[in-house]
């Protein structure tokens, strides 16, 4: 997939002028590649334009103009786009004791060998961005790629459904995708004009 270029990053007071409607936009545009997996966590299948209004998100909260700044932060933020082989995804763990916060965090150590994508009749396991978990701590945010070989892409472009799964020994669910999350994951990942498209409709008009 195509990374997010300085042409396609938006001036800070540009930005801010269209920044609620952009907002509206990607929340519209996520809800097709959220999928809930079980009460407490989520998985976000990242394209082009949820990247992009990250990257535009920081670049505002953190009020970066400087070229080399920006350009350092689309370096960063491009590492979370699919590859030509992989499906990549943002995993957020959202739990609901707060007082018992820590130790539910605990309870989900090992996590990053319990997660697969199933796609058709093909099981794929979570590859886990390193760094954020050790062994007595899990962060609530994850970034997980999914291995999409010759196969698994043919699979895609034949409508083979997709679920989630997640058997954890402490937390054990699965989530199957829509036909229409389905349909724009695959598209997204499977043609780079899809990918274009939906970054050029969440900016329509600003």
């Amino acid at each position: 997939m195509r990374p997010i270029g300085l042409d396609d990053i938006l001036g800070r007071e540009r930005y801010g002028e269209v920044r609620e409607a952009i907002r509206r936009r990607i929340i519209a545009h996520k809800r097709m590649r959220r999928v809930a997996v079980g009460d407490s966590m989520s998985l976000v299948f990242e394209d082009r334009a949820t990247v992009w209004y990250q990257t535009q998100e920081m670049l505002w909260i953190e009020h970066i103009t400087d070229l080399d700044a920006i350009r350092a932060e689309l370096a960063v933020y491009n590492e979370l786009l699919p590859g030509d082989e992989d499906l990549a995804a943002t995993l957020l763990i959202e739990l609901a004791e707060q007082d018992r916060i820590r130790e539910e965090f605990q309870r989900l150590l090992g996590l990053d060998r319990h997660v697969a994508l199933l796609l058709g009749e093909r099981r794929i396991p979570a590859s886990f961005e390193e760094g954020r978990q050790t062994d007595d701590k899990i962060s609530a945010v994850q970034y997980l790629r999914f291995s999409v070989d010759a196969g698994a892409r043919q699979a895609l472009a034949g409508g083979a459904p997709m679920a989630i799964v997640v058997d954890h020994p402490n937390y054990t669910a699965t989530a199957t995708l829509s036909d229409a999350s389905r349909a724009g994951i695959a598209g997204s990942f499977l043609d780079a004009g899809i990918a274009d498209a939906d970054l050029r409709r969440v900016c329509d008009g600003v």
